[in-house]
């Protein structure tokens, strides 16, 4: 995969800096898109128009060397590092082997991400080095636009997300109800136990996750409560699953919401008005519309219905609180933002849409898929049936 910087040369032209500096282990997005490489360490990547550029630790140069998207890997052990330290300590000693690593390309100006190490940047503008934090998302934005093999490892992972929501939801069915609440070969069946299948079954899948939600009842009316205890029959349980390939680190996300036994009648109401609102906004989604747009359609469907948006009452603690959607890649969070004041989406951008309903009186309610942008519409990369009721 070769990504195209031309955006980042021109906005280093902009900037007057000679180069853009990421110091970060790979689970930083930017580090591991920008460099290509894997490692669990921080090391540094230097983009320039000229070439990119690593500086890492002995232990991983020769697999940097066989891996990264890079012109030129460097160790520090080529910049005296041992011996620096003894001389000036470890932190100055770091900052010394940065200064020198940079000029040998000669870089004395670099932007780097807002959230690049306030000791690394302090160190090198005292070596005189001239370090400015980025004034937009440049990076970010670049590879909000999605590659082929940047598509189809999201569609892989999608893929495996579905599996292990199938996992999810036949558990659900096979369980009993006694007293009101469900039950699983003879014991309470549990937000736990839910996210326990869901976890195993991603692992065989090369996936895995942090964190899932499985909420239920008055859990299922905060959009971000995780869920814990016995799950109940005639309530609706919400099911967000956002996992990361373990080979790929792309993520996917969906949620689907569930009910065993029979749901209230403003549960199936906000059902249905939620698919409504979920199908409005996809059909609203093309290059060039904003993420704005897209999230207005959603809300028009609930607020034709009554129901309170955060677009027209921020102060609103029920009804849809939340945006449409997000962009999904390397972050399960990123750009695109599909929401108030979203940019217009291109096409390669893949993204949630996501809309829901919230009481802790009556519960809560949330269908996503996970589509990407085409030159014409979209493609909707989930493959899962909306159903309210499991059997």
């Amino acid at each position: 995969m070769e990504p195209d910087f031309s955006p980042l040369d021109d906005y280093l032209d902009e900037a007057g800096a000679d180069g853009y500096l990421v110091d970060a282990a790979s689970d930083d997005s930017t580090q591991r898109y920008l460099s290509g490489f894997d490692a669990p360490d921080p090391f540094l990547t230097l983009y320039t128009p000229d070439g990119t550029y690593l500086l890492v630790s002995g232990l991983e140069y020769g697999r940097a060397k066989k891996e990264a998207r890079a012109d030129e890997v460097r160790r520090t052990a080529e910049f005296d590092a041992q011996e620096k330290r003894q001389e000036y300590g470890r932190f100055e000693a770091g900052a010394r082997v940065n200064a020198e690593f940079l000029a040998e390309y000669d870089v004395d100006s670099v932007v780097t991400p807002r959230r690049f190490p306030l000791g690394s940047a302090d160190a090198l503008r005292e070596l005189d080095i001239l370090v400015e934090a980025e004034s937009r998302d440049v990076v970010t934005q670049i590879r909000s636009v999605k590659q082929e093999a940047e598509i189809e490892a999201v569609r892989e992972a999608q893929k495996a997300n579905e599996n292990s929501l199938a996992a999810a939801e036949n558990l659900i069915a096979a369980a009993d109800v006694e007293d009101g609440v469900l039950h699983y070969e003879g014991k309470p069946l549990t937000s736990e136990r839910v996210k326990e299948e869901i976890e195993v079954t991603l692992l065989r899948e090369g996936c895995a996750l942090d964190e899932t939600i499985v909420a239920c009842g008055a859990d299922a009316a905060d959009p971000h409560n995780r869920g814990s205890g016995p799950l109940e029959a005639n309530e609706s349980i919400i099911i967000d699953i956002f996992p990361r390939n373990k080979a790929s680190k792309y993520h996917a996300d969906m949620t689907r919401t569930f009910c065993k036994g029979e749901p209230s009648e403003t549960v199936r109401e906000w059902y249905d008005l939620t698919h409504e609102a979920l199908d409005a906004a996809l059909d609203a989604i093309e290059p060039g519309a904003t993420g704005e747009a897209v999230h207005d359609a959603a809300c028009d469907v609930y607020q034709e219905a009554g129901l309170p948006t955060l677009r027209d009452d921020p102060t609103t603690e029920t009804g849809f609180i939340h945006s449409t959607g997000h962009g999904v890649g390397l972050d399960v969070h990123e750009l695109p933002h599909v929401s108030t004041n979203g940019d217009e989406l291109e096409a390669g951008q893949i993204i949630t849409i996501e809309p829901g309903l919230y009481d802790p009186e009556v519960g809560g309610v949330r269908i996503e898929d996970i589509v990407v942008v085409t030159e014409d519409g979209y493609e909707n990369l989930t493959d899962y049936d909306v159903e309210l009721v499991v059997e």
